[in-house]
């Protein structure tokens, strides 16, 4: 069973970011899938997405100088960090661990989302220009 499932309580109406955030859940729903011999090879696409997505948010932030970055790149960094040491446990073979690891990254995440990233889409609507990149 699959913890976060994308819904609307997630989407924040801004492209740029909705469609990393859903990237980031579809590979949780991997992780949260997968068969304990596939759990090191997710977990770690699983930490690749995040910080993929945490570094496009940052940098965001950083350019068009976001009042709240320091705390919202906290965040990111401390759960990069604790993903970081959930590979760790899943080549290790404490699946069980990692498994509870994503029941709480869920969690962390569905609030993150509704909350700093929140604020962040409304931010970065009056600053399109930085996000250029990945406006469709």
């Amino acid at each position: 069973m699959v913890t976060l499932n994308w819904n609307a309580s997630l989407e924040l109406d801004f492209a740029p970011i909705d469609d990393l955030h859903r990237q980031l859940v579809t590979q949780m729903a991997n992780v949260e899938d997968c068969d304990d011999p596939e759990l090191v090879q997710e977990w770690a696409k699983l930490v690749d997405c995040a910080q993929a997505l945490f570094e496009r948010e940052d940098a965001w932030m950083h350019t068009t100088r976001f009042a709240s970055a320091p705390n919202h790149s906290l965040q990111h960094r401390v759960v990069l960090n604790l993903l970081r040491e959930g590979l760790g446990m899943a080549r290790a073979g404490q699946s069980d661990r990692v498994r509870a690891m994503s029941v709480e990254l869920a969690h962390w995440l569905s609030k993150h989302i509704q909350s700093l990233d929140a604020a962040l889409a409304l931010h970065l609507r009056a600053h399109p220009e930085a996000c250029q990149p990945l406006l469709h």
